[in-house]
């Protein structure tokens, strides 16, 4: 069974007012085919958890590691942790001028799976992909994101993780500008693609209406740069009644 580990990670960002701490020994381990939801206000370090373990060169690890099946994430380039299994459906996905959603999707598979896919099969598997995410198919021959609405965005990153099928997937505020039904069809390809492939799943939000549609297994509440609290779903039902108050004070201390 394939696990992911974050132990002890202390990583620094560097601002107009100097270097600033943003993780402050973060402990967290997911395995295979479980979901934790990571929520937390503001500010709290959630996103920039989400991009040190893509890799982002902005973010930077001054002590801890991060270990997939207990190799090194932190030695690994951006490729190489897609390689190895590692997805990240962005906040904000980025526009791609020049380069289709089918071209893209092929190259990816390929760089990933080390070999092109069969043509015919894959055909096919793009095609119910977008059926089942209520995607136009014309989207296929569109550049990638160019152009696209907040909530076709978010769809093409989970016809992404669908179709590229890593073995754990983290998705930053992926509920984030969608409304109602598109909220449902994105919970619905997440739900599909961890049924599909057994995969594990860092879900990051601010709020819990997600969470009626995708049920995790844990939920870790994220403030000033570590987990202050942890438990099952009815955690999560308590931050939607009570907030995070209660936390923010002694992390102010």
């Amino acid at each position: 069974m394939s696990v992911l580990e974050i132990k002890n990670l202390h990583v620094n960002v560097e601002t107009d007012q100097g270097t600033r701490e943003i993780l402050r020994g973060v402990d967290l381990v997911i395995n295979e085919g479980e979901i934790h939801a990571v929520m937390g206000p503001n500010g709290s370090g959630k996103s920039t958890l989400a991009y040190t373990i893509a890799g982002h060169p902005k973010y930077q690890v001054v002590q801890g590691e991060i270990l997939l099946d207990g190799e090194n994430v932190l030695e690994m380039s951006v490729d190489a942790r897609a390689r190895a299994g590692l997805f990240l459906a962005m906040q904000y996905p980025v526009e791609i001028p020049g380069v289709t959603i089918t071209n893209f999707l092929r190259t990816a598979k390929t760089a990933i799976d080390g070999e092109a896919p069969a043509i015919r099969g894959w055909v096919k598997d793009v095609r119910e992909s977008m059926s089942a995410l209520k995607m136009d198919s014309a989207f296929a021959e569109r550049n990638v994101n160019e152009g696209f609405s907040g909530g076709e965005k978010k769809r093409n990153e989970i016809l992404q993780l669908e179709l590229l099928k890593p073995r754990f997937a983290v998705l930053d505020e992926t509920d984030s500008g969608l409304d109602v039904d598109a909220l449902k069809i994105v919970s619905e390809g997440v739900n599909r693609a961890k049924a599909n492939t057994g995969l594990g799943i860092l879900l990051i939000t601010h709020y819990t209406r997600i969470l009626r549609y995708i049920t995790p297994d844990f939920v870790h509440v994220f403030v000033a740069g570590r987990i202050a609290e942890q438990g099952g779903p009815e955690l999560a039902d308590r931050l939607e009644d009570e907030g995070y108050d209660r936390y923010l004070e002694p992390a102010a201390k």
